[in-house]
């Protein structure tokens, strides 16, 4: 896929969660936000689906970097981390490719962030 990369892995979803958490965590960020995406397509409109969270990621140096650099890259942030499970019961990690999203702003400094993201991202799945 053009705006993201990631890998199977072969833990529990749960254990993929905090295993995520944990190497996010290693690399300097935070995780902002975590939307439960299956629990609110279940309240919302009684939709069953697998288990599925989106983690907001945050680096707050690279993250105030960046806003420095351009003050209105807040829209895309904060750098979004799917663990979700198929219908086979694989569990996946998909990354935002933080390259793929920044290729909208111009400007030089931020496409250095951009690869230092990508970087640390990388080694996240790597921990995995």
């Amino acid at each position: 896929m053009k705006y993201g990369f990631g890998k199977t892995v072969d833990k529990s979803f749960a254990d993929t969660v905090e295993a995520v958490t944990e190497a996010l965590r290693q690399e300097g960020f935070g995780v902002l936000t975590d939307i439960d995406v299956q629990a609110t397509l279940k309240a919302k409109l009684g939709e069953d689906m697998p288990p599925y969270r989106i983690l907001g990621a945050c680096n707050p140096p690279l993250a105030h970097q960046a806003l420095e650099a351009e003050p209105s890259i807040g829209l895309l942030l904060p750098c979004n981390v799917v663990v979700r499970e198929d219908a086979e019961g694989r569990v996946h990690v998909e990354v935002m490719d933080p390259r793929a999203v920044l290729e909208l702003v111009d400007n030089p400094g931020v496409a250095a962030l951009a690869d230092e993201v990508r970087g640390r991202l990388e080694r996240v799945l790597d921990a995995l």
